[in-house]
């Protein structure tokens, strides 16, 4: 019987990670003999490692020794403990001149919509946006209505009609954070390149007004644009009736709209994990990295979000940072997170979850590495709020919770206009309006999820290269960019995700 294969990340590690099921008493190489049964994923020490000592992995601290750890000892939660350590933040030290094509590489293309604004699409979706919670419904039926009218199908270039619900916009304070976040995401939305024309709902009188929003951001209704409350229309019905006929009334200018050539620089790319576990800093975030790093040098756009799952790693990030002022706004957010956990009686490190942990990782220093992965290796750009619009090409960063519909609100809220999600458990999500990309971080998972996975890492395992494998997403992302439907798409995920992030007192 072979041995099961143990894989050491860097020479300075002291653990391994097991790539199989490792039985008790199993003889691994290293000279190692596991002292019990250790799930694949998860970590082995490789010596001794002292109580107090740190516990390293991919050549960083990922937690303290709560007690002596002997060689072939499972390492998790029952061994490892966190505390404070300084981290060397060495701003912009690995910042590098902006990124170009490497010998070889040629100009990337994919066929897109293009908008009002110099803005290009990858869908062309009409949507139905809520401005408080009181219109979800009506929105909903607005929607459910078109779609079972059968019109849709004399307008085969509109991918479909989505109500964007969420649960807040009154309870508010009508100024503050929690309201301009709001703004925002409501204003990335109306205006996002994946939709063609966008209908607003309310009620009337919310604290949310939609005549405020309009005025702040300069709307004039017209083609693209119309809004209605349920006050104003005479109750339930006749709202439906209205919305009803006024997207009819956008369907044939959403349907005119064509894809055509258009450089790949015009790609934003969120980046997105979920259902993380102990090949995620192996396989699937390295690999999005690179993928990542292709967009950027091509001139497009990458945004690592997140900022909870970064805690622990940010010293990665401000050292990539273009310049300093870009690599402090990192620390300060990290900062402000801390505070805002320990304001609910918690703390950034409650973040891995039960099935985190059941795949391999023990705590978010650990889970941050991998997640860090995800943006590659480029320079640091820009630091930008939750649902802030994105205005630099590069590698970015959004400040957004590790929740990951949330997360994933923002980037598109930003512009965002193609997602790719990694996962080693098999989270079931998607993004309306814009397609995610599921990758499997094992072969495992890939073939037991197969109908929700559109790309297997796992094989990294088994000797493909990170750099192939990033090359084979990034052209999946071209092709997913030029109308190929995702998983998630063909299943029919997206309609319930847009989950703005609620920040501020519900009153």
């Amino acid at each position: 019987m072979s041995s099961p294969r143990i894989l050491r990340l860097t020479e300075t590690d002291n653990v391994v990670v097991a790539l199989d099921p490792v039985r008790q008493g199993a003889e691994l190489d290293q000279g190692l003999r596991a002292a019990r049964a250790i799930p694949r994923g998860h970590k082995i020490a490789s010596c001794t490692i002292s109580e107090g000592e740190p516990i390293r992995k991919l050549g960083q601290t990922i937690g303290f020794a709560g007690v002596t750890i002997s060689p072939g000892e499972w390492v998790h939660e029952h061994n490892i403990v966190m505390q404070d350590f300084d981290r060397d933040y060495a701003f912009a030290t690995d910042a590098t001149p902006r990124e170009a094509l490497l010998p070889g590489e040629t100009a990337a293309t994919f066929e897109g919509f293009r908008r009002p604004g110099d803005r290009i699409g990858t869908r062309n979706y009409l949507g139905i946006l809520t401005s408080v919670n009181c219109s979800a419904t009506v929105a909903g039926f607005i929607a459910t209505a078109v779609e079972r009218s059968g019109i849709l199908a004399d307008y085969p270039n509109v991918d479909g009609v989505i109500a964007f619900t969420h649960g807040t916009g009154c309870g508010m304070a009508a100024s503050g954070e929690g309201f301009d976040l709001l703004s925002r995401t409501q204003w990335g939305y109306a205006t996002h390149a994946n939709l063609a024309g966008i209908l607003l709902v309310g009620l009337g009188c919310e604290v949310f007004q939609i005549p405020r929003l309009k005025a702040q951001f300069g709307v004039e209704e017209g083609e693209h644009f119309r809004s209605m409350t349920i006050q104003e229309k005479g109750g339930t019905r006749r709202s439906i009736e209205a919305g009803v006929e006024r997207v009819k009334e956008m369907l044939p200018l959403a349907n005119s709209a064509r894809r055509e050539t258009v450089p790949a620089s015009e790609l934003t790319l969120a980046l997105q994990c979920g259902g993380s576990d102990g090949y995620s800093a192996l396989t699937a975030n390295p690999a999005l990295g690179a993928a990542a790093d292709m967009l950027v040098r091509q001139g497009g756009t990458a945004v690592l979000s997140e900022t909870p799952e970064i805690f622990g790693a940010e010293h990665l990030l401000t050292r990539r940072a273009e310049n300093e002022t870009i690599g402090r706004r990192i620390v300060d957010l990290i900062e402000w997170w801390k505070v805002y956990a320990a304001r609910s009686g918690g703390e950034l490190n409650n973040n891995p979850s039960p099935g985190n942990k059941a795949g391999g990782l023990t705590t978010i220093l650990e889970k941050s590495l991998g997640s860090v992965a995800k943006g590659g290796t480029s320079t640091l750009r820009g630091v930008y709020r939750y649902a802030e619009r994105i205005d630099r090409k590069g590698f970015v960063f959004m400040d957004t919770p590790g929740f990951d519909p949330v997360a994933a609100t923002g980037q598109v809220a930003g512009g965002a206009n193609i997602l790719c999600f990694t996962t080693g458990r098999g989270s079931a999500y998607g993004c309306k309006p814009t397609p995610s990309i599921k990758l499997a971080t094992n072969s495992d998972l890939y073939h037991r999820m197969q109908e929700d996975m559109d790309v297997n890492c796992g094989d990294i395992l088994d000797g493909v290269t990170i750099a192939e494998k990033g090359r084979e997403i990034f052209q999946r992302i071209l092709r997913v960019a030029s109308g190929e439907r995702s998983k998630s798409e063909l299943l029919g995920y997206g309609s319930s995700e847009f989950v703005p992030w609620q920040l501020g007192a519900t009153m």
